[in-house]
C-alpha cells in the first residue's frame, strides 16, 4: 500500500518537472512528504501523508513589496 502512495507522490513530482514548475521536497511530519512550489506571487505547500491523504495550502501575495522595514517588523513580530 505505501509504495502505491510513493508511486502517486513520484508522479505528482513528475508533473511538476515536466511542467518545469520550481519545487522541493520537505520532511517535516512523521507521517508526510511535503512538496514546497514556488511560482510567480504565489507558495504552495503540498502535504503527501502515508495514508494516501494530499493536503495543498496556497499562500498568495497580494503584490505589495516591502523594503527594509518590512524585515524589522517580521522580526519583531515572530522573534522569541
Amino acid at each position: 500500500m505505501r509504495d502505491n502512495q510513493l508511486g502517486k507522490v513520484l508522479e505528482l513530482v513528475s508533473r511538476l518537472r515536466q511542467a518545469k514548475i520550481y519545487y522541493k521536497l520537505a520532511h517535516n511530519q512523521e507521517d508526510a512528504i511535503t512538496i514546497e512550489v514556488a511560482v510567480p506571487g504565489q507558495h504552495w505547500e503540498i502535504d503527501c501523508y502515508a495514508d494516501g491523504t494530499t493536503d495543498v495550502e496556497i499562500f498568495k501575495s497580494d503584490g505589495t513589496i516591502g523594503d527594509k522595514t518590512a524585515l524589522d517588523e517580521l522580526f519583531r513580530r515572530f522573534s522569541d
